[in-house]
């Protein structure tokens, strides 16, 4: 896929949104249930810029969204319109101090995301007020437009749903990084994962690990477990010779290929595991395209975000989806 610079005088008049009497209603209650909460404030309240992902949306964009607009960046490392805009929207957020709030998501890493906002091509930028989605534009775009449009999601934003933000001193943005997350029973949980899976309970690994991602579902430790742990389980049963087979006599056979991926990838191939997934994900569609697409990025997560060959299979994929 490749970014497009896109002028915004087509942008969304917002102030048309759909259904926005209900939004603020919904917003009033949000901030009415914190009030008699005690008003504590929401993690990483007090930043104006974000990255967020799947796990995170919800707490960090759907329920910040009752009390501040939530600008969404979609990006990704490989679009150099993305490095034009992004840096401008991180200035203005911090500029704005609190009159609106950043959100970015790496549409390599959250692909869910991607899909679910139907964005055609990035940076693509959205917001969020009181729960309601908006398009806001696409492709980079010179400050004074980025600026009109900010100021206007801002005025709706206030006269339609009532949500005004709230001040961020200068300097607060470095002061409210999150304090490193002290030991806890989730620490506990996460050591007998890791001794369910050396001694091969695989079954008592997975429910393990997806107990610790329950109570810290960033924690990136039981994320990788828990891939490699499902990754066992599935391959235990599977006779490697018919497997093989299957995958070389009918490469069009999505669920073979899945099959082979999973064994490749246990047996230590990353990246004919990846290649693999990779050809089928170019040459199908529909469902079988879309098992094809999850199941790699199940195999992602084997391996762990920071490896190369996960980095480079993600733009590949990117590539083939868009």
């Amino acid at each position: 896929m490749q970014p497009r610079n896109m002028s915004m005088s087509g942008v969304v008049d917002l102030a048309a949104v759909k259904a926005a009497g209900e939004a603020k209603q919904k917003a009033e209650q949000t901030r009415a249930e914190a009030a008699r909460r005690g008003g504590t404030p929401a993690a990483g309240a007090g930043r104006v810029v974000l990255d967020v992902d799947e796990a995170g949306f919800e707490q960090d964009v759907l329920q910040r969204s009752a009390e501040v607009p939530v600008v969404i960046d979609f990006w990704a490392d490989w679009c150099e319109p993305c490095k034009q805009l992004g840096p401008l929207l991180e200035k203005l957020a911090k500029e704005y101090a609190g009159r609106f709030v950043l959100a970015k998501v790496d549409v390599e890493a959250n692909q869910l995301l991607f899909q679910q906002f139907g964005v055609q091509s990035i940076p693509a930028v959205f917001a969020v007020v009181a729960g309601q989605a908006l398009p806001l534009f696409q492709g980079a775009a010179p400050e004074a437009q980025v600026r009109q449009v900010l100021d206007q999601l801002i005025e709706v934003a206030e006269q339609r749903f009532g949500i005004v933000g709230a001040p961020v001193e200068p300097g607060m943005e470095d002061e409210a990084e999150p304090a490193p997350r002290p030991a806890g029973p989730h620490d506990l949980a996460l050591s007998a994962a890791h001794e369910a899976l050396d001694r091969g309970d695989l079954g008592g690994a997975v429910q393990a690990y997806k107990n610790v991602l329950s109570d810290d579902p960033a924690n990136v430790e039981a994320k990788i477990g828990l891939a490699q742990a499902e990754l066992l389980r599935r391959v235990q049963g599977l006779d490697p010779q018919q497997v093989r087979k299957a995958a070389a006599d009918a490469p069009g056979d999505v669920k073979a290929q899945i099959d082979a991926a999973d064994l490749d990838l246990a047996g230590g191939h990353v990246e004919d595991a990846f290649g693999r997934l990779l050809d089928a994900v170019r040459r199908t569609a529909g469902e079988d395209r879309d098992a094809a697409r999850v199941r790699l990025l199940e195999l992602f997560d084997v391996v762990g975000p920071e490896d190369p060959r996960v980095m480079a299979a993600r733009t590949a994929l990117s590539r083939a989806l868009f």
